[in-house]
């Protein structure tokens, strides 16, 4: 999206767009185009990142990656805990407390099933016709209460154009991201078509990352993805 278009849309994304901007020049993905999806953890353990605003902020920054890769204005979101919680789309025209708006009206928060949102942003991106490649900010602030299922969902995922970055929000020594990890790290081709993951931890007070930090590590895997997938026939 040229910037003189956003400034009048989303002028308060300016900046967010701007970093988001500079770290995909510096990892030579200046032009590249991509849609961008948001998976947002529901567990209860998260109340605290709704309530202080810390989700709301990474949706915004998603916002301003979006209008560098997508044309569109929008980015689809999918809710999680034990099942889907909703979907929705924040958009440049409409964002300003969207989520927690969205959020009060999702009711009760539950445990942490990573592969039904793996399958609904899957679902969403089949139902949408594209071969384009997603990328999809996935934040979670622990391991699923099925590893397994999770690590079934990630791995046939690998067929399609769909790269996953998690994200982790809480302590540094919480149990969950050692899974996190694992998903990462997961063999190819043993366990999955190509390495179509990646994970950073952006600690207990993820707001205090700046956002050109934040841009720097979400975008650290993903061109090496791409080429991986071009290679093996995933992207056109």
């Amino acid at each position: 999206m040229p910037p003189e278009k956003l400034r009048k849309t989303a002028p308060g994304l300016v900046s967010l767009y701007k970093a988001a901007s500079v770290a995909l020049d510096k990892e030579g993905l200046a032009g590249q185009r991509a849609a961008v999806y948001l998976v947002l953890d529901r567990s209860g353990s998260m109340r605290g990142y709704y309530k202080d605003g810390t989700v709301q902020h990474l949706a915004e920054q998603a916002l301003g990656l979006s209008a560098n890769l997508d044309d569109d204005g929008t980015v689809p979101v999918v809710f999680f805990s034990t099942d889907i919680d909703g979907t929705a789309d924040i958009a440049l025209d409409d964002y300003k407390g969207r989520i927690e708006a969205l959020h009060a009206d999702l009711g009760h928060m539950g445990r942490t099933n990573y592969h039904r949102a793996i399958e609904t942003v899957v679902e969403h991106y089949k139902k949408s016709g594209s071969t384009a490649p997603a990328f999809v900010i996935f934040q979670t602030d622990g391991a699923p209460t099925s590893k397994a299922a999770a690590e079934k969902a990630l791995c046939e995922a690998a067929e399609l154009p769909l790269f996953w970055q998690f994200i982790g929000f809480g302590e540094t020594d919480a149990k969950g991201f050692d899974f996190l990890r694992k998903l990462d790290n997961l063999s190819v081709p043993e366990r999955r078509k190509a390495d179509n993951a990646g994970f950073f931890h952006a600690g207990p007070e993820p707001r205090k990352l700046t956002n050109r930090k934040l841009y720097e590590q979400l975008l650290a895997e993903f061109p090496k993805w791409l080429e991986e997938a071009r290679e093996k026939g995933i992207l056109g």
